[in-house]
């Protein structure tokens, strides 16, 4: 977000800057204009987009493109169910885009504000065995270089690995196209559980859904879990009706918790007895929906976030020390543990690289400080192999991140041979993959 006077700062309100100059490119050729003006310059240029990553990934300290001017669907190939469609394209525009052309995308996460290219760009997923991250869609891409050329990357180019979760350090992506599918409804069976129950069973019940989630509220013995089944697009659908929806998602799940997450940084008693009160007030429904109404809710009360994806069959040992953590401190935590999967994947910096993954997410109120609890976590997540979402809040630099993704090296030489002096860079990405050569 662009506030009076010219500073940026992120959705989470972690990272902000005052870059040099804001442009707002309406045309491919302007993004190019606006790189190769950098570029005699001298200055750094970075492509920003709805601004929902944690870390400073976004971060433009000199020039800014605001890529909110180029969205939209370009072309369609609906015989190969392709969509071509503009890098600042939002996600909860995208279902809007698809429908006359009865298409849908494979999956989604659980907040769609972000721009298609900023969710690729940091590997944001959803929930589902078989389903890799958002950016396991794309089937070709087109991306500006540091010197301002134009590239095409299509289906069966070695690169593409690389641009579809390339963290903005390989070029500005103007266009993605997306392997879609046809529209589809999902059923959703949301229901609370003991936690142990769920962990006991859980490679059977993540393995026989098409989407299967849970969170956790620490203080409760409580999962509320979330079993989602794709149907056709013609099935019967049963929506949740208009009032019931607004209770549970805007009074309860936004409007009542933002004020007991607003008192428990004053009273961190109220906490405990709130969370068992949430469990028993919510997550129990049961409903038929198109599916992005279904896969995405609305979250309007900040907070802070770590995530770390770990081989699936870590996901309750883990738990299990975060349980135990979280009450030998005894800490007073409002946000639940979100757990996801995903299916393993072949891009080169996936979280998801090469193993099928499971994804445990911890949040803070956006007042509260989160170092403790997040460094905690951490540790755990480290010990069993984890890798932290791009977009989320961590401590890795390069040297550490090297030993956790088998094609680490692979990407950096691609970033040093397509932008050697560091035009996309900035202090988060030469933390996590080092100095380009030429500003070494």
């Amino acid at each position: 977000m662009i506030r009076p006077g010219g500073k940026w700062e992120n959705w989470g309100r972690t990272v902000r800057v005052r870059p040099l100059r804001v442009e707002r490119p309406h045309s491919v050729e302007a993004v190019q204009r606006a790189v190769v003006a950098a570029a005699r310059s001298g200055l750094r240029v970075k492509a920003v987009g709805a601004g929902h990553s944690f870390t400073g990934i976004a971060v433009a300290p000199d020039v800014l493109l605001d890529m909110s001017a180029l969205q939209g669907v370009i072309d369609v190939d609906p015989q190969r169910q392709r969509v071509r469609m503009y890098a600042g394209t939002r996600l909860h525009q995208i279902p809007a885009l698809l429908r006359p052309h009865g298409l849908a995308m494979q999956n989604l996460g659980d907040i769609d504000r972000q721009s298609i290219s900023g969710a690729t760009a940091t590997g944001t997923h959803g929930t589902g065995a078989a389903f890799g991250g958002i950016s396991t869609q794309i089937v070709g891409a087109t991306f500006v270089d540091a010197a301002g050329e134009v590239h095409a990357v299509a289906e069966d180019d070695p690169l593409l690995p690389a641009i579809a979760l390339g963290l903005g350090a390989l070029g500005i992506v103007v266009d993605i196209t997306l392997q879609c599918v046809p529209a589809y409804v999902l059923h959703a069976l949301e229901r609370p559980e003991p936690l142990d129950a769920v962990l006991a069973e859980l490679p059977a019940r993540v393995a026989a859904a098409d989407h299967f989630e849970f969170y956790w509220f620490p203080h409760t013995e409580t999962a509320l879990t979330k079993t989602d089944t794709r149907l056709p697009a013609d099935a019967p659908r049963r929506p949740l009706p208009a009032l019931g929806r607004w209770v549970d998602e805007t009074l309860l799940s936004n409007g009542l918790f933002r004020v007991v997450c607003a008192l428990g940084t004053v009273i961190p008693a109220i906490i405990p007895a709130f969370a068992r009160i949430a469990v028993r007030a919510t997550g129990n429904r049961e409903y038929t929906d198109v599916s992005n109404r279904v896969l995405t809710q609305r979250r309007t009360v900040r907070f802070r976030e770590m995530e770390y994806a770990i081989p699936a069959e870590h996901v309750g040992a883990a738990l299990g020390e975060l349980r135990a953590l979280i009450a030998e401190r005894r800490w007073r935590i409002s946000f639940p543990v979100e757990v996801r999967f995903a299916a393993s994947d072949d891009l080169w910096l996936s979280t998801a690289y090469g193993r099928a993954s499971a994804y445990i997410a911890v949040h803070r109120y956006h007042r509260e400080n989160p170092s403790e609890y997040f460094e905690g976590f951490e540790r755990i997540m480290l010990a069993y192999g984890g890798r932290p979402h791009w977009g989320k809040m961590h401590t890795l630099d390069a040297a550490q991140l090297a030993e956790r993704y088998p094609r680490f090296a692979d990407f950096v030489a691609a970033r040093d041979r397509l932008d050697p002096e560091g035009r996309f860079t900035n202090t988060y990405l030469d933390r996590v993959l080092g100095v380009p050569p030429q500003r070494r």
